[in-house]
């Protein structure tokens, strides 16, 4: 008899082990960033530790490009107590990683309490409900593919982190259409993710970067939109063709966003319109916040503790819209954060990973020791390889802004020694920074995302790695055709 087994993800979901292949057994993501963990302490022992010079350049503080060096280690020698110290450490770094993802945590169990609140209301399910009856269940692919130019288009516009509240209506856009949260997840993280890293107004990368090179801030924004676009339509045309085939929420698999009634009977109620303006007005809140903010205008910080405020606000006004009592609205909040606790854990678990790499030094000599690795490539791979760069570096450093900061100063010489244009090497970073967000365990978003999502990591590496690969592909033949362009 075949043995049949079940556990539960990082999300809470049952998922079955029944016949799966040597490379579908993924462990639970927690033991999968535990691994990683080991791996970063190991990584302290082996890699000298090692610095940059900076400086402070228009209120920001810059690395001095060819001014790393290495760092005096006082813990010469192995010795037992040295070796259960630093074994201690990388347990300390757990909780330690957990201090500082707080705001990560926090914003998804307050996402979770406001969705629990939005999903009572039946309001955010019945402009789906009535959205879908309006196109047709036939024509499922075709709101599939709008849906992810609609992601797309919010990544581009407002950025990565800030879209966290939208998650959870591409669930019921799944679930509408008979497909589990995994399609969801695509057509949200991935839209966003896509729309963000190829956007031409990010100022996180884009931005950063271009001020750091001295070139026009957003310039060069035909081609990136054009990267833009046909990565999205690529990612629609994978989520139509491989992902949704394979996730249909009548396999029995975990479908958190399921909606309560059959198509034909949505319709939409004005309380139903009231609760959707607070909703998509909170969306516009944060998004021009957070556009005013990154480009140095608003005059204050927007980030992760701001939207937070504006989910808990959004919150209080749709419960007074349904009128539930204070105590009710506790109830539900609480309710909703207990469903993406095990979601949340792991943004903590996994941001001990850059506790452990920042407190071994080493995460700077990583750095160098990559960029060096450009010295031996054909200089018309170059491009090429500082994607590929890049995007190992954003393990290490997943900031965007902060990743910019890193590494400009080291590629913007480098790019006038080797002949390629400022554009061209900035798009390079650009490509390897994004991508690599929707994969890398430390990218508090992206756990985040997947959290709301109720869809574990490992679950969504085994379906998201082969389209960033895709992805990679087609922004390799866009970076060369740019240098070949000499796109300035």
């Amino acid at each position: 008899m075949q043995e049949h087994l079940e556990h539960e993800n990082g999300a809470g979901v049952l998922v079955s082990k029944e016949g799966k292949r040597w490379y579908q057994k993924f462990p639970d993501p927690m033991v999968l960033i535990f691994y990683i963990l080991i791996l970063a302490g190991f990584l302290t022992w082996v890699v000298p530790k090692g610095a940059y010079e900076t400086e402070l350049v228009d209120g920001r503080q810059r690395v001095v490009a060819d001014s790393f060096h290495y760092l005096e280690d006082h813990n010469t020698g192995y010795s037992i107590g040295g070796a259960i110290n630093q074994l201690f450490d990388l347990f300390v770094a757990i909780p330690q990683g957990l201090v500082q993802s707080g705001q990560y945590l926090f914003i998804v169990f307050i996402a979770g309490g406001l969705f629990n609140i939005l999903y009572r209301s039946h309001a955010l399910e019945n402009l789906v409900g009535t959205a879908v009856k309006r196109i047709g269940l036939s024509r499922g692919n075709l709101l599939i593919w709008l849906a992810t130019y609609l992601y797309g288009l919010f990544g581009i516009s407002v950025g990565y982190e800030n879209n966290i509240a939208l998650v959870p209506v591409a669930l019921l856009v799944s679930s509408a259409l008979g497909y589990t949260n995994l399609v969801g997840a695509c057509i949200a993280i991935g839209g966003i993710g896509i729309g963000f890293t190829l956007s031409p107004i990010n100022p996180y990368t884009v931005g950063v970067a271009q001020s750091i090179a001295g070139l026009p801030i957003f310039s060069g924004g035909l081609l990136r939109f054009a990267m833009a676009f046909v990565a999205l339509s690529l990612l629609a045309w994978y989520i139509t063709t491989f992902v949704a085939p394979r996730h249909s929420a009548r396999k029995g698999e975990g479908d958190a966003g399921a909606l309560s009634k059959k198509i034909e009977d949505y319709r939409l109620s004005s309380r139903d319109l009231g609760i959707i303006s607070v909703f998509f007005l909170g969306i516009v809140v944060i998004a021009g916040c957070s556009y005013l903010a990154g480009t140095g205008t608003l005059g204050r910080g927007w980030y992760i503790k701001e939207i937070t405020a504006v989910f808990i606000l959004m919150s209080i006004v749709i419960a007074a819209i349904c009128r539930i009592a204070p105590d009710r609205y506790v109830a539900h909040m609480v309710e909703g954060a207990s469903r993406v606790t095990g979601g949340a854990l792991v943004i903590g678990l996994a941001a001990s990973i850059k506790v452990v790499l920042e407190d071994g030094q080493i995460i700077y000599t990583i750095v160098n020791t990559l960029n060096l690795a450009l010295d031996v490539m054909p200089e018309s791979l170059i491009a090429v390889g500082i994607s590929v760069i890049q995007g190992v570096i954003n393990l290490f450093i997943p900031s965007g802004s902060g990743q910019a900061l890193v590494t400009m100063p080291v590629l913007i010489p480098l790019a006038d020694l080797v002949g390629i244009t400022y554009q061209v090497m900035i798009l390079a970073f650009q490509v390897g920074d994004g991508l690599t967000n929707m994969i890398v365990p430390t990218s508090g978003g992206t756990l985040a995302m997947l959290a709301l999502a109720r869809v574990g990591y490992s679950d969504w590496l085994k379906v998201i790695f082969p389209l960033v690969a895709l992805i990679y592909a087609l922004s390799w033949a866009f970076i060369m055709l740019a240098q070949w362009l000499q796109w300035s």
